[in-house]
């Protein structure tokens, strides 16, 4: 979970807008196809709005988890060592979104891609589009990190993107692709489990092992 200290004006609190606006400015950092730069950052801090968005994130969290235990959606990754606690975490975040501080949205606007959107906005190449905001949002992601704030990447919006946009009066041409939320955790994540190097890593063709940093 992630705990800010109150939004009341103290020397404290602006220094932790100051890292709101570090991380935002690392994510504009990040590349970004014909170097359009077609991303908008939404620093939701009002407690109505968090709280809005915090039950319809939860209904969705809700409905995907039934989903999940009807279909056995993750057999295939469940028996994973990271798994258990993964999971733990984004159901706490789901039961508590309301009480993380600050919700950056981050968005892409359909009007800033050129060619990349035809006239109405519908995406020519998604690939593109969605390759000009999230090296932004991973930015975000690792100047949080680097700050100790505790947050992550969701997508769960899109099963109530419709609202959020309301929510948020953003415009027809901006789509929310990610919510971030940022603030100080209660405690230390330890360290990442992943699949080891040489089982995902080839060399020049699919198959031929990575040699060693020796060889």
């Amino acid at each position: 979970m992630y705990t800010f200290q109150g939004w009341v004006e103290t020397p404290e609190n602006r220094t932790a807008l100051a890292a709101v606006r570090r991380v935002l400015s690392a994510a504009t950092r990040a590349p970004s196809a014909r170097g359009a730069e077609p991303w908008a950052f939404v620093v939701v801090r009002d407690a109505a709005r968090r709280a809005a968005i915090a039950a319809r994130y939860r209904a969705a969290w809700d409905a995907g988890e039934r989903f999940t235990a009807e279909t056995d959606a993750d057999r295939d990754v469940r028996e994973r060592p990271h798994y258990a606690r993964m999971m733990r975490g984004a159901r706490d975040l789901a039961a508590h979104l309301a009480e993380v501080p600050v919700l950056v949205v981050c968005c892409l606007d359909h009007a800033a891609l050129g060619p990349i959107a035809g006239p109405d906005g519908t995406l020519t190449s998604p690939v593109a589009a969605y390759a000009s905001i999230f090296p932004a949002v991973q930015n975000l992601l690792l100047a949080a990190h680097a700050l100790g704030l505790g947050t992550t990447l969701t997508t769960l919006h899109r099963l109530f993107e419709h609202d959020l946009r309301t929510l948020l009066a953003l415009p027809a041409t901006v789509e929310p692709v990610a919510i971030v939320p940022l603030g100080w955790p209660r405690d230390r994540p330890g360290p990442t489990r992943r699949k080891p190097v040489d089982e995902v890593a080839f060399l020049d063709a699919w198959g031929t092992p990575l040699p060693a940093e020796a060889e």
